[in-house]
C-alpha cells in the first residue's frame, strides 16, 4: 500500500504541491466548523449559525467555477494567491467585527466564499504534469483525497485547540493566515508556473455541457448536503452532552474513517467502469449515515461517525476520475471547481436544514438529513446510469494530459464567450 504513494511523494514537486494546496485549504475546510463555533461563542443561535455557514458554503459555490475558468484562461498564480488573500481578509473581517452588525457579518462570509482560491482544481490539473502515467494520476487521485481527509480529521481539532487556547476569532484568523501560506507555497513552484489549460471550444456553458458532468455534480450536491448537516448536528450533539470537545471528536472520527477507506481503496487497481463502482460506493456511504439518527453514548456515536466515514474518500476519488473522463477538452479546472460548488451548495443547504431541524425537533432529526441525503445521492446516479455510461468527450479531445507543454497553447478562446 505505501510504496505505490511514496512512488507519487518522490515525484518531483509532488509533496510540495500536495502538502501546499492541502495548507491552503485549511481556511475552506475548516470554514463551517469555525462560523458556527464562533457565532455561538457570539451568543448566535443555531439558525444563525447555519445560515452564516450557508452564506459562505454559497458564496464559494458562485466563487469557484469563476474562479476556476479563470485559472485555465490566465493561468494559476494570476488567480490562486490574489484571491487567497482577498478571501483571508474576508474572515478576518468576520473575526474583528463580530456579529454585532448582521450586514457586514455577512459581506464578511460572502467575500471570503467568493474569492475561495480554487487549489483543488488546480492540484488535479497538475497531476498529469507531474506524475508518469494514468495509472500514477489515478492513485494521485486517491492520495489527494486521502489527503483531505488528514485535514478534516486535523482542521477540526486544531480548530478546537485554539478556540480553547485563545478564542474563536483567534481561530478564524490564525486558520486563514496558513491558507495563504500554503496557496503562495503552491503558486511559486515551478509546475503551477508553467501550466497552461488545453484549447477549449467556444461555448458559454464551459465545463456545465456534459451530462455526464452534470449527473455527477447533482450526486455530490447531496453527498455535500449530508456532510454539511453533520456539521450542525454535531455541534448539538455536543451541546446535548455538555462538552464542546465531543464536537471536535466526532468530525475527527468522521475524517478518520475517510482516511483508512482512502488508503485502502488507493492501494489497488480498480477494474471496470469508474461511473458504475462509484454508484457502489456512494452506496455504501448512504448506508453508513443512517445510524447517526440514533444518537446514542459519546464512545458509541464516536465509532459511528468513524464508520460513516469509511467510504467519502473512495467516493471522492471515484468522482476525480469520472469527472476526467467527463469534461470537456480545456475545462479541467473549471470542471473539478464544478464539483467543489456543488458539495458547497449541498454543504450549505445542509447546515442551513440542520439548524432548524435540531430547534424545531431534536439532534437526531438533524443527523436524519445526513441519511436523506446519502440516499438521494445513491438515487441521482441509479436514475442517470445510462448517461454516465460513456464519456462525452469528442475524438477532438486529446487523450494526452492538458499539462502537455508541447500540445497546449495559451488558455482562452477562438471567439465568443469571454470570461
Amino acid at each position: 500500500m505505501a510504496a505505490g504513494y511514496l512512488d507519487i511523494l518522490r515525484a518531483r514537486h509532488a509533496a510540495r504541491l500536495l502538502a501546499g494546496t492541502l495548507v491552503g485549504r485549511l481556511p475552506s475546510g475548516t470554514a463551517h466548523i469555525a462560523i458556527v463555533l464562533f457565532t455561538r461563542a457570539e451568543g448566535g443561535s443555531y439558525t444563525l449559525a447555519g445560515a452564516l455557514a450557508a452564506a459562505y458554503g454559497l458564496a464559494t459555490a458562485v466563487g469557484q467555477p469563476l474562479l476556476g475558468r479563470a485559472v485555465d484562461l490566465y493561468g494559476q498564480p494570476r488567480v490562486q494567491l490574489p484571491a487567497a488573500v482577498v478571501s483571508a481578509l474576508g474572515m478576518s473581517l468576520l473575526a474583528l467585527t463580530g456579529l454585532s452588525s448582521l450586514p457586514l457579518a455577512y459581506l464578511a462570509v460572502i467575500v471570503a466564499g467568493v474569492a475561495t482560491p480554487p487549489l483543488e482544481g488546480g492540484l488535479r490539473a497538475l497531476w498529469p504534469s507531474v506524475l508518469k502515467g494514468e495509472g500514477q494520476v489515478h492513485r494521485a487521485y486517491a492520495m489527494d483525497a486521502v489527503a483531505q481527509e488528514i485535514m478534516f480529521t486535523v482542521g477540526p481539532l486544531l480548530v478546537t485547540v485554539l478556540v480553547s487556547l485563545w478564542s474563536p476569532a483567534a481561530a478564524l484568523l490564525v486558520i486563514n493566515a496558513i491558507g495563504v501560506l500554503g496557496a503562495l507555497s503552491v503558486v511559486l513552484s515551478e509546475p503551477s508556473r508553467t501550466w497552461r489549460s488545453a484549447p477549449r471550444e467556444a461555448h458559454w456553458l464551459g465545463a456545465l455541457r456534459s451530462p455526464g458532468l452534470l449527473a455527477l455534480l447533482g450526486t455530490f450536491f447531496f453527498v455535500g448536503l449530508a456532510l454539511g448537516s453533520i456539521t450542525v448536528a454535531g455541534v448539538a450533539y455536543a451541546d446535548d452532552h455538555g462538552r464542546e470537545s465531543v464536537y471536535g471528536w466526532l468530525m475527527a472520527a468522521l475524517g478518520l474513517g475517510a482516511l483508512i477507506g482512502g488508503l485502502a481503496y488507493g492501494a489497488r487497481q480498480w477494474a471496470g467502469a469508474p461511473e458504475r463502482r462509484l454508484r457502489y460506493i456512494v452506496g455504501l456511504l448512504a448506508l453508513g449515515y443512517l445510524p447517526l439518527t440514533l444518537t446514542p453514548s459519546v464512545p458509541v456515536m464516536t465509532a459511528l461517525a468513524a464508520l460513516a466515514g469509511v467510504f467519502l474518500a473512495p467516493a471522492i476519488a471515484c468522482s476525480f476520475i469520472v469527472v476526467d473522463r467527463h469534461a470537456p477538452r480545456g475545462t479541467v479546472t473549471e470542471a473539478f471547481s464544478w464539483l467543489v460548488t456543488t458539495f458547497g451548495v449541498g454543504a450549505a443547504a445542509g447546515t442551513a436544514v440542520a439548524g432548524p431541524a435540531v430547534e424545531l425537533g431534536s439532534t437526531a432529526w438533524s443527523f436524519a438529513v445526513a441519511g436523506a441525503g446519502g440516499v438521494a445521492a445513491l438515487v441521482v446516479l441509479l436514475s442517470t446510469g445510462r448517461v454516465l455510461a460513456a464519456p462525452s468527450r469528442t475524438p477532438a479531445v486529446v487523450t494526452g494530459s492538458e499539462n502537455d507543454r508541447n500540445g497546449a497553447v495559451e488558455p482562452g478562446f477562438s471567439s465568443g464567450h469571454k470570461a
